[in-house]
């Protein structure tokens, strides 16, 4: 394998924190000092359940879309909705990536494959190349390809083609890894990628026999010495 595809929430780290109405109220008084109009948190947790839906079917919403959706529900006029949205990530904590696996990506940077990291987010690309710093990572991946970055999702074929695109175009030599079957297995096979689950439990019903499976990334070193 040339290249190697993570996820992050639930293979590097255990998944964050999304934000909800109450944080966005939180972060105009607290940060800004701005009054919020009444029903705002109820109208952006109305706006986030309908992105959900959309989220789901492979397209993202930027959250400055849902603030602004929500702002023009109850009637009022935005305020800066970037710097919002930044500080609302900001006081939004995202999730800390686990020292095992941090140690596996150092090894896996020194066999000289490439590394991207690919998953479904909401937080913007700044914010997780944050955390990726914070855990000393952030040099050792090539490429980063983000939902929230590209505008789509796992497990839409296009999310797939960037990530074979950023891991240098040649989608058998990509091996993605991940802890959800049909987003890191099913998706990136029918990409014509190979796929390793994260899984420290029973192996899910239909993963095909084929897949291997780790308890943990820290396993995955050892298994690409092993990979015929």
């Amino acid at each position: 394998m040339a290249a190697v595809a993570l996820d992050f929430g639930g293979t590097l780290a255990t998944p964050g924190a999304s934000p909800c109405g109450r944080d966005v109220v939180a972060v105009l008084e607290s940060r800004f000092g701005w009054p919020s109009p009444a029903g705002l948190d109820v109208a952006v947790d109305e706006v986030r359940a309908e992105a959900k839906a959309a989220y789901r079917q492979g397209v993202q919403t930027p959250w400055e879309t849902i603030l602004a959706d929500a702002w023009q529900r109850v009637s009022a006029q935005p305020p800066d909705l970037d710097a919002v949205v930044d500080a609302l990530w900001e006081s939004v904590p995202d999730a800390v990536v686990d020292p095992r696996a941090a140690a596996a990506v150092r090894t896996l940077r020194r066999s000289q494959r490439e590394l991207v990291l690919a998953c479904n987010t909401q937080r913007p690309i700044a914010h997780r190349r944050r955390t990726l710093a914070v855990a000393g990572l952030v040099e050792h991946f090539d490429a980063l390809v983000l939902s929230s970055d590209i505008g789509f999702t796992k497990p839409d074929p296009r999310f797939y083609a960037a990530v074979v695109d950023a891991a240098g175009g040649v989608p058998e030599a990509v091996l993605f890894v991940g802890d959800t079957l049909d987003k890191d297995v099913v998706g990136p096979r029918a990409a014509g990628m190979r796929a390793a689950l994260v899984c420290a439990g029973e192996p899910p019903p239909g993963l095909p026999e084929d897949v291997p499976v780790i308890a943990h990334v820290a396993e995955l070193p050892n298994l690409l010495e092993r990979w015929p």
